[in-house]
This record gives C-alpha cells, sequence and structure tokens, in this order.
C-alpha cells in the first residue's frame, strides 16, 4: 500500500528526516509516536503528498507519487489520502452533511452520490440525527467524528492522521481511537496515526517510534 525508500528531508540547515524506508500493508492501522522534533509531522507530510521529500521515493497505492507533476500530485491527494487534523477543521458556516460532502463536491462526485456516501458515513459514526447541524452545535467528538468521515468520503486508499485525539476529553478519545478500528473492519481502511497518547498507540497493528529523524530499531 505505502512503501517510502531512503526518505531524506531537510528545511535549511536543518536535517528533519535521515533515511526513512517504511512499507504499510493494506488495512493496517499504525502509529507513529516519537519525542518532539523527531520528525513525525514532516513524515506524514510527506506520505500526504504535502511536502516532497529531498531525496527518496514514495509509493502510495500503486502510483510513484514522487514523480508526478504539482496539478496530478493535487488530483492524486485529492482522490486518493484522507487527512485527519487535531482541530476537526470543518466550516463553521456549513452543516455537518455539508462538511462531509465538500471533498466528493470538488472532486466532481454528483450532489446526489455525494450526500448519499456523506448520510452512510454519517451514520456509521453514529451522527444520524446531526446531519443539520453547524460544528458549533456539536461537540469535540462529534466534531471530530464529522472530520473523519469527510475524511473517508472519497474512498481514500489510506487516512493520515495527526494528534487525531490531542483536544479530545477521556470518552472522547476512546469513541474516537475505537471508531478507526471499526472503520478498518468495515470499509477495509488503512490508517497512519501521529499521536503522543500512548493508549491509542498500544492498540495499533504496529508502532513506528522516530528519534533523530530515523526509524529505531
Amino acid at each position: 500500500m505505502i512503501h517510502l525508500n531512503g526518505i531524506h528531508k531537510s528545511f535549511g540547515q536543518l536535517q528533519v528526516l535521515r533515511g526513512i524506508d517504511l512499507h504499510i500493508a493494506p488495512r493496517e492501522v499504525v502509529s507513529i509516536v516519537g519525542p518532539s522534533g523527531a520528525g513525525k509531522t514532516t513524515l506524514l507530510q510527506i506520505i500526504g503528498t504535502l511536502e516532497r521529500a529531498d531525496s527518496g521515493s514514495v509509493c502510495i497505492d500503486g502510483t510513484s507519487v514522487t514523480r508526478l507533476a504539482d496539478t496530478a500530485l493535487a488530483r492524486f491527494r485529492g482522490q486518493r489520502i484522507g487527512f485527519v487534523f487535531q482541530f476537526h477543521q470543518l466550516l463553521p458556516e456549513f452543516t455537518a452533511i455539508e462538511n462531509v460532502m465538500m471533498p466528493a463536491l470538488i472532486a466532481g462526485t454528483a450532489r446526489s452520490a455525494a450526500r448519499e456516501r456523506a448520510q452512510e458515513l454519517l451514520a456509521f459514526m453514529g451522527l444520524s440525527e446531526r446531519t443539520a447541524h453547524k460544528p458549533a452545535q456539536l461537540s469535540g467528538g462529534e466534531r471530530q467524528r464529522v472530520a473523519v468521515a469527510r475524511a473517508l468520503i472519497n474512498r481514500p486508499a489510506v487516512v493520515l492522521a495527526d494528534e487525531p485525539s490531542g483536544s479530545l476529553d477521556t470518552a472522547g478519545k476512546a469513541e474516537l481511537h475505537n471508531l478507526f478500528f471499526d472503520l478498518r473492519d468495515r470499509y477495509d481502511q488503512t490508517f497512519v496515526i501521529v499521536t503522543h497518547d500512548d493508549h491509542l498507540a498500544s492498540l495499533t497493528d504496529r508502532t513506528i517510534r522516530l528519534r533523530d529523524g530515523l526509524v529505531e530499531a
């Protein structure tokens, strides 16, 4: 599913990633952990094609994204990669279902098909009664579940999550953590999760530990 070979990345004189080799199988739920400054978010951004590596290769779902031009890369990102952020980043003026539908509409999906898919996902999240609510009318856990539904709307090859439960209370964290595995079982979804949450990391199929820009043995 995801193959990274020899990934190096520097920002000026600061060498952040120093030769990362990483292989993630379909349907894996993988956590990436490590101290601040280890390169976790940079690695996630490179997997998500938001940053380009200085050297090395990235292949996702059979596509060598390293070779794609910017326009093709943006199209691939929109269609094959879903993102979940710590602070949900929902658009406040739109309802839950409108937020979920947005990436599908941008990708050219018919409105009726986008709405049907969004309703299915929100129902799976236990939010059927909240589809017409705007983000300010939802709890923190509900907002993050809407964000997860939005990440899944285009049936991505992989969902990348950066500290997805960092802003949630204990109950919200537990709900979100269980949701990742339920989604893997229901939709055969692959997840790569950067987290400082030791409990979440302990639940994942595999934990990748970074230190000083390298994967710890």
